[in-house]
């Protein structure tokens, strides 16, 4: 039995032979089904273009507004640094000018009874009279050091002998490469090496803290405070009155870094200040407790 076919007759434009070409039905319609399969896949693949070409689009316009928001973000950062920097700094000088105030009025009396206040004296108030009556057996007994005494209370040591290897403010992170803020700045020195308070105080945490390693922290009293990071050996322990100079522990690499080194903090008010500012009219932490004040 014959299978149906197609003929295609084709004929040449000069002599006019014709050529006769018989083709299947079914050869026909499997390169019908060729082409069409053809069509569906160029479509297939246009479409997938066209959505990656989107995407893409999507991504890149993406990534712009991500780039946009990191660097808004880190100029509101430094915004906030600089002005709790300031606002450290006004209190700082408001605790100074309260100190010198509460002092006067307590020398010189007050000439109202009714300005005394109530009769039971709260727990700041003891402290302050307590603080001022430590100061004034000092003026009496020690008179060419009363001065000395309040000087020590403020940042005014190095607290290692050593070059600064890592600055305050905006910095990469050493282990992620990231964005990261520093709080302090970093003193190289060796193993071991003293590591000494800056100012007159009294030690209110001398215990391993997470990524600070060994660390100690001292308060100086009208909201400053000074942390001491990474240490080997800590010599203090908590409740400690510290006099400037004296040694608090060893230079280490306790915590969450990379190689030995101090990381050193300033606080006002519980906001971190750049330490550099009172390094820089510094000596380096040669002297000791007993040569700063007796």
């Amino acid at each position: 039995m014959k299978q149906p076919y197609f003929i295609v007759v084709l004929a040449h434009s000069l002599h006019g032979r014709l050529r006769r070409i018989h083709i299947p039905q079914q050869a026909l319609y499997v390169v019908l089904a060729l082409a069409a399969f053809g069509l569906f896949s160029i479509a297939g693949l246009l479409s997938s273009y066209v959505r990656m070409v989107w995407k893409v689009a999507n991504y890149n316009s993406l990534r712009q507004e991500a780039d946009a928001l990191r660097t808004r973000y880190q100029d509101l950062r430094k915004e906030y640094d600089q002005t709790n920097q300031q606002l450290a700094s006004l209190q700082l000088f408001a605790s100074e000018v309260i100190t010198a105030y509460g002092l006067k009025n307590k020398v010189e009396g007050t000439r109202d009874v009714a300005a005394e206040g109530g009769l039971v004296p709260t727990f700041r108030e003891t402290l302050d009279e307590y603080n001022f009556l430590k100061s004034a057996n000092i003026a009496t007994f020690h008179r060419p050091y009363s001065r000395v005494w309040q000087t020590n209370m403020r940042p005014s040591l190095w607290p290692v002998n050593g070059r600064l290897i890592g600055a305050f403010g905006d910095r990469s992170d050493p282990f992620n490469g990231g964005q990261a803020f520093h709080t302090g700045v970093d003193v190289s020195g060796p193993r071991g090496a003293p590591v000494r308070a800056t100012a007159d105080g009294v030690v209110v945490h001398a215990e391993y803290s997470g990524g600070y390693g060994r660390l100690v922290v001292i308060d100086h009293g009208r909201g400053v405070q000074t942390f001491y990071a990474h240490l080997s050996r800590m010599d203090v322990i908590a409740g400690q009155a510290i006099r400037r100079g004296e040694i608090i522990g060893g230079l280490g690499s306790s915590g969450r870094v990379t190689g030995p080194h101090l990381h050193y903090e300033v606080r006002v008010g519980g906001n971190p200040v750049n330490p550099y500012a009172f390094l820089a009219r510094a000596p380096y932490a040669q002297s000791t407790a007993k040569d700063s004040l007796f």
